[in-house]
């Protein structure tokens, strides 16, 4: 068994007589595309025992919240009374660490145009004194695109 290469026996005008594969392999993807396509899709569900009825009322209250504004001028306020120096806003942060059974939840909203440093301090002043529930809001305001 040998192969022919270069003989004089082969000329230019004889055909080439090997099977032309592209068309089969065309039919072939888009068999396999229908096929996908009309497969119907699995679904996997997980039976659970899910409670019925309405829930339990809830046994504690909601925690009271207490709000620190700081101003555009940098003026602190106590759920809106203007605190008048830093010893009261100290005072008023020692008071709700001491609290029981709970503290009260502290929301600093900082106006955006108020300093950092101020709002620093107030953070500051807040953790060193015992505030425990502390958080940031209204940062929907510096999130405005200028």
């Amino acid at each position: 068994m040998g192969m022919n290469v270069g003989s004089e026996s082969t000329t230019e005008d004889e055909g080439i007589v090997d099977i032309n594969t592209t068309p089969l392999i065309d039919v072939m993807l888009v068999l396999l595309i229908m096929l996908i396509i009309t497969i119907p899709l699995q679904t996997h569900s997980v039976s659970m025992d899910l409670p019925q009825g309405n829930p339990p009322p809830q046994t504690t209250p909601d925690p009271r919240v207490v709000t620190v504004g700081i101003d555009f001028d940098n003026t602190i306020t106590w759920n809106g009374a203007p605190v008048t120096n830093e010893a009261e806003l100290q005072t008023r942060f020692r008071e709700a660490a001491a609290e029981q059974p709970e503290q009260p939840e502290m929301h600093i909203s900082p106006n955006r145009l108020a300093d950092y440093k101020t709002v620093v301090h107030v953070l500051a002043d807040a953790q060193r004194l015992g505030i425990t529930r502390l958080g940031i809001v209204g940062q929907d305001q510096f999130t405005d695109g200028d």
